[in-house]
């Protein structure tokens, strides 16, 4: 007979099931393969941004992504587009949060300073990186999990909440 212990444990974490989590991952999967094999580049987020910056920047770190700018421009958009897509026709509209929009721009300014001294983001490292089994990429996540998690429990323990 099986545990119901695990199951209500999935249920918990999962209360609107797995499938649509399964099949992000797939199509995020598909994504970075289909990008892999038409650039030989390993897709990541903060590589796409570096490049967007390259329309606007003269500087060396931003052009050096100049002549792969306009299919990384549009691979960001479809990520954007995407989620807005999916806000309106599955969720019935668009994502709001409770977190004052000062928060979420320190958020990310600290998101982006991470991702320059991290060599990469959590999208790179973590779907790229660790499908290729990258011993970098691994022992990044896993030092972004980490920091993640104790960032978490320290903000909840000091009572900041959104």
């Amino acid at each position: 007979m099986l545990d119901p212990l695990p199951l209500q444990l999935a249920a918990d974490l999962f209360p609107n099931g797995v499938a649509r989590y399964a099949v992000g991952g797939l199509l995020v999967g598909l994504g970075v393969t289909v990008i892999y094999l038409g650039t030989g580049i390993s897709a990541g987020a903060s590589t796409f941004l570096e490049s967007t910056l390259s329309y606007v920047s003269g500087r060396t770190r931003f052009q050096r992504y100049a002549r792969s700018r306009d299919w990384r421009l549009v691979f960001t958009l479809g990520v954007v587009l995407g989620a807005g897509v999916y806000a309106v026709t599955v969720q019935g509209g668009a994502w709001l949060t409770d977190v004052q929009p000062w928060r979420l721009l320190v958020g990310g300014v600290f998101v982006g300073v991470g991702t320059r001294v991290g060599k990469g983001c959590t999208s790179g490292h973590g779907v790229c990186g660790v499908g290729s089994a990258s011993k970098t990429s691994i022992a990044g996540v896993v030092a972004f999990l980490l920091v993640a998690i104790l960032t978490a429990q320290l903000v909840a323990a000091v009572g900041v909440s959104p």
